[in-house]
């Protein structure tokens, strides 16, 4: 954790307005470290946004800052020429008054980027109100939709395979044929569960290659907390932690609002009789998405979505697993067993979501028009 002469320091190296004040740790991320800090301007408080990019997570921070400034940047001229009003909207990165870079470099070889905080907007970590869930899904479907006339080339893969089941399903067999912690011995019906499943993992790499689904620029950790709700209208503003947007599949995303947004525990809880899904932030989450995904997708894309949800989860349980196999790397824990606990929370979501899987398929239809 920084100190508030090391964050006054980092700080100092930006375009940021006024004087440093106070930083104090923000947020509930499991991969970067977050604060925000406080500059008096003339006797008025401005908030920023510090962060430290993790990269053992994005190894190559500068790339992954090329592509935050061009999806920034194409978001605030879309804004500007509509004439809204940009405060909001979207995040706004600090240069650096040196070079006028969009992060800072430390000697330890620590990358940090500094942004203005948006004021009058929150994100919630559980979604209470099926209208917070449609305003949170609805603002990531606008921003795949802002993003599918982004100019200057292909965005670089901020984590190569981020999404792709199959490479995730073959980490996996690596971590548990190294067992490196002596943990696969406890895991027989989790293991199950995973191998069970393993051709889920073939149906999007398949329709990809045949056409039925199609590459956009996607955010790739659609948690509804990644989105700011505006405190007075209600509305969805502002898409945060920009980190893996890159090309991918709009199922990904839909199917990481339903993980997190439409489960009626989150993925800490490790009371699984608590895990299922609420129907009516399920269509909440569906509604508002379909009402920016029909200028993306076509008809049968849009079949596909609960699908996604499915698939989604089960990737994360994967994922949470492998980390517990290979000792705790990757997710930030806060207890032992954690990511255990993650793992048997997303294997429950799922075989409620294939519970659930007609009456979505049925509310699809009614969304869709």
């Amino acid at each position: 954790m920084l100190s508030n002469l090391q964050m006054e320091e980092l700080c100092s190296q930006f375009n940021a307005y006024g004087y440093f004040m106070v930083g104090v740790p923000f947020g509930s991320g499991h991969i970067n470290d977050t604060y925000q800090v406080t500059y008096d301007q003339g006797g008025t408080r401005l908030h920023y946004t510090l962060q430290r990019i993790n990269h053992h997570v994005f190894r190559q921070p500068e790339l992954l800052m090329e592509n935050m400034v061009r999806i920034t940047r194409h978001i605030k001229e879309k804004i500007i020429a509509q004439n809204k009003q940009l405060s909001k909207r979207t995040l706004e990165l600090l240069h650096t008054k040196s070079d006028g870079k969009p992060y800072v470099k430390d000697k330890d070889g620590n990358y940090y980027r500094m942004y203005v905080f948006v004021e009058g907007a929150h994100a919630f970590d559980f979604i209470e109100t099926p209208k917070q869930a449609y305003a949170a899904s609805r603002a990531f479907g606008g921003f795949i939709q802002d993003l599918t006339d982004l100019p200057g080339g292909r965005l670089h893969e901020t984590i190569p395979d981020f999404h792709n089941t199959k490479a995730r399903l073959e980490m996996f067999k690596q971590a548990l044929k190294a067992d490196v912690c002596n943990r696969a011995g406890e895991l027989g019906e989790e293991i199950d569960f995973v191998l069970s499943h393993e051709e889920d993992a073939e149906v999007f790499p398949r329709l990809l290659s045949e056409g039925v689904v199609h590459e956009v620029i996607t955010h790739n950790d659609t948690k509804l907390n990644n989105v700011l709700i505006d405190d007075s209208s209600g509305k969805g503003v502002c898409i945060t932690d920009l980190d893996t947007v890159m090309p991918g599949l709009a199922h990904y995303d839909f199917g990481d609002m339903i993980r997190t947004g439409a489960t009626s525990a989150d993925e800490d809880e490790i009371n699984l009789d608590k895990v299922g899904i609420r129907m009516d932030f399920f269509e909440a989450i569906l509604t508002g998405f379909c009402r920016k995904a029909g200028s993306f997708l076509s008809n049968e894309e849009m079949e596909l979505l609960p699908f996604g949800g499915k698939l989604i989860t089960y990737e994360i349980g994967v994922r949470f697993l492998t980390d517990y196999l290979n000792g705790d790397k990757y997710f930030k824990i806060h207890r032992p067993r954690h990511n255990l606990d993650r793992a048997r929370n997303q294997f429950k979501l799922v075989k409620e979501i294939e519970k659930s899987f007609d009456e979505m398929q049925k509310l699809l239809k009614t969304a869709k028009k």
